[in-house]
């Protein structure tokens, strides 16, 4: 009677422990870090589409948020856009949320400049999460967007348009440390 209960409460481990031949369980990917490559453009425009001349290094009259490299926009008193974009993919039942710093340096006194913030995540209409104008401020500040979760995976694009009108004085828009963290 003693051989059969051991062969029994035996068999029971094995049913609720699994069996070593079946190996263990895939984790799901975490929802958990940093995902982008380049967050604050210390390898200038690695892992983002820019234009011309949109990352600067080293500016001692406008020093990064953090580190050397940030990417401005616009400050050039022309009828011009300046784009920088980028594209992540979100696991499934993970949230995005992305954070960035801003500082506008401005001579213009009316709206005709800014900066527009949008995140496009598959499945959801893309829309503008934020547009800056002059009256931003001198001192970096951060904004944060998030994408929101689903049980698939998708991909989220950020955008950053910088547009400035001719004639209304001159305004820059400098991004940097625009984090990627999963949740």
């Amino acid at each position: 009677m003693k051989a059969f209960v051991t062969t029994a409460v035996a068999a029971a481990l094995l049913l609720t422990t699994g069996s070593a031949s079946h190996g263990q369980p895939v984790a799901d990917p975490p929802c958990a870090g940093q995902i982008h490559p380049n967050p604050g453009f210390e390898r200038g425009a690695t892992g983002w589409s820019a234009g011309p001349r949109i990352v600067v290094f080293g500016d001692a009259t406008r020093p990064a948020h953090t580190g050397r490299g940030y990417a401005t926009f616009a400050g050039l008193d022309v009828t011009r856009s300046d784009l920088l974009r980028t594209t992540v993919t979100v696991p499934a039942n993970c949230d995005l949320t992305v954070s960035f710093w801003v500082r506008t340096t401005t001579t213009e006194i009316s709206r005709g400049d800014y900066l527009n913030v949008g995140m496009a995540v598959t499945g959801i209409p893309p829309k503008t999460r934020f547009s800056l104008a002059f009256d931003g401020g001198a001192l970096w500040r951060q904004y944060t967007m998030s994408s929101g979760t689903a049980t698939t995976e998708r991909t989220a694009t950020v955008s950053f348009l910088g547009s400035e009108a001719a004639g209304n004085g001159v305004t820059a828009f400098d991004v940097d440390d625009v984090t990627f963290t999963l949740g």
